[in-house]
């Protein structure tokens, strides 16, 4: 059985000096005790393996054997303390659980094996807690109120995001998913910053902000939403998993819905792409900026159809392009680094009024971490941003063209040469360099 010697000091060492006795020690004794017998990562396979046996049974029930086989030698060494076996080479054991339970109450461990096991590694649940658990969350499903939650709780991944939300906590669920409706019930709004709508529809002005539980709740919903959209229209997949942009990203799920997130910042810039109104955002021939604001509450209606426009990654190459060619330059988009909220919004409204993009940026493993975002969400086709565009513009290179490169390499997904070329070189060109190159391309295209 288990040795006095194995799991702790005798019950006279817990006395005080006035000969109480110490219950903070006894409890802290007693987990120690505890973890030296069965606790660690090394035996967590086991007491798993135990778990098992009592989560096949109801509750109040417990199995009275335990046969265990398979096992590990320091796994076997563990059981054959616990039960009084001797130590040996055998990879099999049964436990008598009834005769177990005695020697760890009888000597202070723990009231039973149950009770052991669940203060090393939490309750057990039987079997069908289990399924009675899972299916009142499933429950959840048929009880909302809008269908694009409906939609969501059908994947499992999404009801596994609500329990983490929950901390699995069903009426905390059903309170995220309350609060999580009576947003949706007000998307697509026509305009309103998210924090007046939080303030109007939660009580709270910051309770919609990144990391907030309905936040993440709604954001979800509309993400999956978008997705099964995009799917349905043939485009490629939603992907918000871009590496340094969840707040971009949010801020773009928003706009969609009407709903601004610092509406001002970061404004788009284009030059000379039309329109089919009286007027024309900007002036032809001059960079021209539009806000969030302005390009979610008063869209332009783009005449792009079929036409090719321009993506740069630099302000300046707009600059120049203006200078340079002024009205007779092709239409010309500038993300200004990764695109934010705003340039999405654009380049969204581009491609869904028919225009075809073509990118060009920076040589070095940012800007192809760029045009490989802007490649995959809105199938942009490269502009002079090949392996051979690169080469052609090294061989020409002057000392301020080039910087060394930095960071970890960046597979170009249209073109894996181009990393090699890069990589081999080492040294990037920044898109000011190749900018006679493009400007040949945007006159002879306007």
């Amino acid at each position: 059985m288990v040795r006095p010697d194995a799991v702790g000091p005798s019950q006279k060492d817990l006395l005080g000096n006035d000969g109480s006795m110490d219950l903070t020690a006894m409890n802290d004794n007693e987990d120690m005790r505890l973890q030296n017998l069965l606790g660690g990562e090394a035996l967590i396979r086991l007491r798993q393996r135990m778990r098992a046996r009592y989560a096949r049974l109801s509750l109040e029930r417990s199995p009275s054997i335990v046969k265990l086989t398979g096992l590990q030698p320091h796994e076997y060494e563990a059981l054959a303390l616990l039960s009084g076996k001797a130590v040996s080479n055998s990879r099999s054991i049964t436990l008598d659980v009834v005769a177990v339970d005695t020697t760890l109450r009888s000597s202070g461990v723990a009231a039973s094996l149950r009770e052991a096991l669940e203060r090393l590694d939490g309750p057990i649940l039987s079997a069908l807690v289990q399924a009675e658990s899972e299916a009142r969350w499933i429950e959840l499903q048929k009880a909302a109120d809008d269908s694009r939650i409906v939609e969501f709780l059908t994947s499992p991944s999404s009801l596994g995001l609500l329990k983490r939300l929950s901390r699995r906590d069903l009426q905390v669920a059903r309170r995220l998913l309350q609060r999580a409706f009576a947003v949706l019930s007000r998307l697509p709004a026509s305009g309103i910053p998210r924090a007046q709508l939080a303030a109007e529809v939660l009580g709270d002005a910051h309770s919609l902000d990144n990391g907030q539980a309905v936040a993440t709740l709604v954001l979800s919903i509309c993400r999956r939403r978008q997705k099964a959209v995009e799917s349905d229209d043939g485009d490629s997949p939603f992907n918000t998993a871009d590496a340094g942009q969840s707040d971009e990203s949010s801020r773009e799920i928003w706009a969609q819905q009407g709903v601004f997130v610092n509406e001002l910042a970061r404004p788009a810039l284009f030059l000379n792409v039309p329109v089919r109104a009286v007027r024309q955002p900007g002036r032809f021939g001059e960079p021209s900026y539009m806000s969030l604001r302005s390009l979610v509450r008063s869209p332009p209606a783009w005449a792009v159809k079929d036409r090719m426009v321009y993506v740069c990654e630099n302000p300046e190459v707009v600059t120049i392009a203006a200078d340079r060619l002024g009205r007779a330059c092709a239409p010309l988009i500038c993300t200004d680094g990764m695109p934010a909220a705003a340039q999405r919004v654009l380049l969204n409204q581009l491609v869904g009024a028919g225009a075809q993009l073509v990118y060009h940026g920076d040589f070095d493993w940012a800007g192809l971490s760029i045009a490989n975002f802007v490649r995959r969400k809105w199938v942009a086709s490269s502009w002079h941003f090949n392996a051979e565009d690169y080469e052609l513009a090294a061989s020409r290179r002057s000392e301020d063209d080039v910087r060394d490169l930095s960071g970890a390499p960046v597979i170009a997904s249209w073109d894996p040469v181009l990393t090699e070329a890069m990589s081999c070189r080492g040294f990037s060109i920044a898109e000011e360099a190749v900018v006679e190159t493009l400007l040949q391309d945007l006159c002879r295209a306007r």
